[in-house]
C-alpha cells in the first residue's frame, strides 16, 4: 500500500463534523488532512470546490491528498488548479506536479516543471539528476522491451503487494478477507489493513491457491514485505508499531511502522521481536538481505535521511546482534522517496524511487553493488515493469529470470496488484569500439600505432596497439562518450570524440593519420609543428586543466623521443586585470607547466620558462577593447619554443 511506501503509516480516529459554511467545512477537512485521513479530506474538499470555492491552501492539500495516495492523474488536476492561481510556491510543488503530469502522458509540460524546479531548488539532487539526464526518456526506452508481464493470478479487489520467495512459495501482503467483525480500515487510503498470505509456486513460477501465512505473524494491524533466510528459519517483516497487544506511538500520538524478526521453531513462527534500531519516533520498513545474509537493507525516515525516505543498511553480526545503520548515500538516495530494496545473489540492488528520472510515480531502478560497498550507475529498468503510475517491490530469481513486482497501473483488479514477469534480456549493454588505423594520403594500414582511450573527463581508460592489419578494439560502455587518441612515429597525433550507441553491438571509428610535414628547427614552436594545441588556462587560474594535461602529454612524448631537445615555455595572459598582476599570473602558469613536465620525468635542465603577462597578445583585445570570452581565451596560453635540438 502507498502508505507503506511513504513510511508514514498512521492509525487515526474518525473525525465527525457538522457545519454549514464553506470555511467551516474546509476547516474540518483540514483536521482530517492533518490526521492523515486523506480520503475523508478529499471528499469534503471536492464538494466545496464544486461549489466554486477556491483557495491556494485547499488546492495544495487536495493535490497532496491524491499524490500521497498515488492517484497521480487526479493530483495533476488539482495541482493544475493550484498553479493556475499562483506560481509562488515551494519547489516541492513543482516536483510533485511534474510527477503527476508524467502519469497522464504530458511529458513536455512535466519537463517544463522540472526546469523550473531546477531553477528554484538547484541543490536538490533530483534537480541535478534531471539536469544531467535530460534525455532520460531515451535511456529508459533503450532499457525497455525486456519483460513479458502478466497478472500474477493471486490479486483481489483490495490491495496486494510486496512479495517474497519462501522455499517454493510466494509470500505477500494483502487486504483481502475483509468485512469481518472488527476488521480495521486505514484512514489514509480507506483500505483495510493487510496481513501476509502465501501461495505455492508451480511451473514457470505460477502461483497456486492463496492461504493465510501465519497466525503468530499476522495481527489486527499491517504486516507486509517479508524476507526469509535461506534455511527458512528466520523471517524479517514490516508491521505497525504493535507487539504483544501493545501499540506504540510517536510524540504526535501517531503509530508508525517497524521491522520485526521471528524464528521458525516446532513447525510454527515464534519469538517475534522488534529490531534494536527500531524507534517509536521514526519508521523502518521493507527489509532485504544481502546474498551472504550478513547485511540487512531497509527503508526509513530515521535521523540522517536525505529525503522523504531513504535506503539504509546494517550489519548482522555473528551473534545475531546488529551494527549501526548506514545511509546508502547520495548515489542511491534523493530528496524524494527511495524504498522497497531487494538484493540479488548477483549483488544487484533493486529499489523503487520517485527521485531518480522515471516515467512517473515510483519506478524500479537497479545498481550494481561493488566489492567496496559503493554502487555503479543507477539505471531505470525500463518500460514493462515501469509505467506512469507506481511500480515497486521488484523481486527476481536470477536463475530463471522470472519474478514479481507490484503496481497500481491502469487495468489492475485492486488498489495495488502483483504482476509476474519473465526477463528476456538482461540490463547489460555490451559494446565494442573498433576501427582501422590508416595513412591519410595512401590509405595504407598502419600497424603498431598506439591507441589510447579516455573517458569524457579525459581520464585514461585503456590503451592498445593496432595489429598487423591496422585494427584495434576496446570494450566500452553503452551510451558513454569517449576520446580516442592515435599516435605513431612520423605521424601527427590525432584525437577523435565518439559517443557509443545505447544498444548491444559494435561502434566503428576509423582513424586516418597524417604524415608529419615539418622539420623542426631552433626557434620553432613545437606545438604548431606537431599539431599540439596551446595549453589553455581558466580565467585568473594557473592550474593545469584536464584537457590541457592531454596536450602536455603530447609535449612529453616529443621530449621523450628527442632526449637532446630543450624548450622555453612561454606563458601569456589576456589583458584583463592589472599589468603587474598579469605578469605574476603568467609566470605562475609557466612554472605550473614546467612543473608538470618535470613531475612526469623530464630533466628540469631541459626546460626554461617565463611569463609575459599581457605584452604579447595574439589579437587586438587590449585594455578597453570589447572582446568575447573566446577571444580572451586565445591570449591565455603557453607556447613551447625549441632552444636546442
Amino acid at each position: 500500500m502507498k502508505n507503506y511506501i511513504l513510511l508514514y503509516i498512521t492509525m487515526v480516529a474518525v473525525f465527525s463534523f457538522s457545519s454549514y459554511a464553506q470555511n467551516a467545512k474546509v476547516a474540518a477537512a483540514d483536521k482530517k488532512y492533518d490526521s492523515y485521513a486523506y480520503i475523508d479530506a478529499i471528499k469534503t474538499y471536492e464538494r466545496v470546490a464544486e461549489k466554486g470555492y477556491k483557495s491556494v491552501d485547499m488546492f495544495q492539500k487536495l493535490g497532496n491528498s491524491y499524490y500521497f495516495n498515488s492517484e497521480l492523474d487526479k493530483a495533476a488536476k488539482w495541482y493544475g488548479e493550484l498553479f493556475a492561481m499562483t506560481s509562488d510556491l515551494e519547489p516541492e510543488y513543482y516536483y510533485r506536479y511534474a510527477q503527476s503530469l508524467k502519469s497522464i502522458g504530458e511529458n513536455d509540460k512535466a519537463n517544463e516543471m522540472m526546469e523550473k524546479f531546477h531553477q528554484k531548488a538547484g541543490n536538490d539532487n533530483r534537480a541535478k539528476l534531471f539536469e544531467k539526464n535530460k534525455n532520460y526518456l531515451e535511456v529508459i526506452k533503450a532499457n525497455s522491451g525486456r519483460y513479458k508481464v502478466e497478472d500474477a493470478s493471486i490479486n483481489s479487489k483490495y490491495s496486494d503487494y510486496g512479495s517474497s520467495f519462501y522455499k517454493n512459495q510466494l509470500v505477500f501482503a494483502s487486504a483481502r478477507d475483509t468485512g469481518s467483525l472488527g476488521q480495521k480500515k486505514h484512514k489514509w487510503t480507506d483500505q483495510y489493513f493487510t496481513n501476509l498470505y502465501v501461495a505455492d509456486l508451480g511451473d514457470e513460477m505460477t502461483p497456486g491457491a492463496v492461504g493465510k501465512f501465519s497466525k503468530t505473524i499476522n495481527s489486527k494491524f499491517h504486516e507486509s514485505t517479508p524476507v526469509f533466510t535461506k534455511d527458512g528459519k528466520t523471517i524479517y517483516f514490516t508491521r505497525n508499531n504493535y507487539l504483544e497487544g501493545k501499540k506504540g506511538k510517536d510524540a504526535k500520538r501517531i503509530t508508525l511502522i517497524k521491522i520485526y524478526k521471528a524464528s521458525f521453531e516446532n513447525n510454527q513462527w515464534t519469538n517475534v521481536i522488534e529490531l534494536p534500531f527500531d524507534s517509536d519516533q521514526y519508521s523502518t520498513a521493507h527489509p532485504a538481505l544481502s546474498p551472504d545474509e550478513r547485511t540487512l537493507y531497509f527503508a526509513s525516515d530515521m535521523l540522517g535521511t536525505l529525503g522523504q525516505s531513504d535506503l539504509f543498511k546494517v550489519k548482522i553480526n555473528e551473534d545475531g546482534s546488529f551494527g549501526t545503520p548506514e545511509n546508502l548515500g547520495k548515489s542511491i538516495n534523493t530528496e524524494g522517496k527511495e524504498t522497497f530494496p531487494f538484493v540479488t545473489d548477483e549483488n544487484e540492488l533493486y529499489f523503487a524511487s520517485d527521485g531518480h528520472p522515471g516515467l512517473g510515480g515510483l519506478d524500479v531502478f537497479v545498481a550494481k553493488i561493488n566489492p567496496d560497498g559503493s554502487f555503479d550507475e543507477v539505471k531505470n529498468v525500463g518500460d514493462g515493469v515501469n509505467s506512469p503510475k507506481d511500480d515497486f517491490a521488484f523481486l527476481i530469481d536470477t536463475k530463471s529470470r522470472r519474478g514479481f513486482f507490484t503496481s497500481n497501473r491502469d487495468g489492475g483488479q485492486g488498489y495495488d496488484d502483483i504482476y509476474k514477469f519473465l526477463e528476456t534480456r538482461k540490463l547489460v549493454c555490451k559494446q565494442e569500439l573498433y576501427g582501422n588505423v590508416t595513412d591519410l594520403a595512401t590509405s595504407q594500414v598502419l600497424p603498431d600505432a598506439k591507441i589510447s582511450l579516455f573517458d569524457n573527463e579525459f581520464k585514461l581508460a585503456s590503451t592498445t596497439v593496432s595489429d598487423p592489419t591496422g585494427n584495434y578494439t576496446f570494450n566500452v560502455e553503452c551510451g558513454k562518450t569517449y576520446n580516442v587518441r592515435a599516435e605513431k612515429q612520423d605521424y601527427t597525433t590525432k584525437e577523435q570524440k565518439i559517443t557509443i550507441e545505447r544498444t548491444n553491438g559494435r561502434t566503428n571509428l576509423p582513424i586516418a593519420l597524417e604524415k608529419a610535414k615539418c622539420q623542426v628547427a631552433i626557434g620553432d614552436d613545437l606545438g604548431k609543428c606537431f599539431g599540439i594545441k596551446m595549453i589553455y588556462f581558466d580565467l585568473d587560474k594557473y592550474n593545469i586543466r584536464q584537457e590541457a594535461a592531454l596536450d602536455l602529454e603530447k609535449i612529453l612524448d616529443v621530449l621523450t623521443q628527442n632526449p637532446t631537445m630543450k624548450l622555453d615555455v612561454r606563458s601569456h595572459t589576456d589583458s584583463r586585470a592589472s599589468f603587474k598582476y598579469n605578469e605574476v599570473l603568467s609566470d605562475n602558469r609557466a612554472k605550473s607547466t614546467i612543473n608538470w613536465l618535470v613531475k612526469n620525468g623530464i630533466d628540469p635542465s631541459r626546460l626554461t620558462g617565463k611569463g609575459y603577462g599581457e605584452t604579447q597578445l595574439v589579437n587586438g583585445c587590449s585594455d578597453g577593447v570589447e572582446c568575447t570570452e573566446e577571444q580572451h581565451q586565445q591570449n591565455r596560453r603557453s607556447e613551447f619554443i625549441i632552444t636546442t635540438l
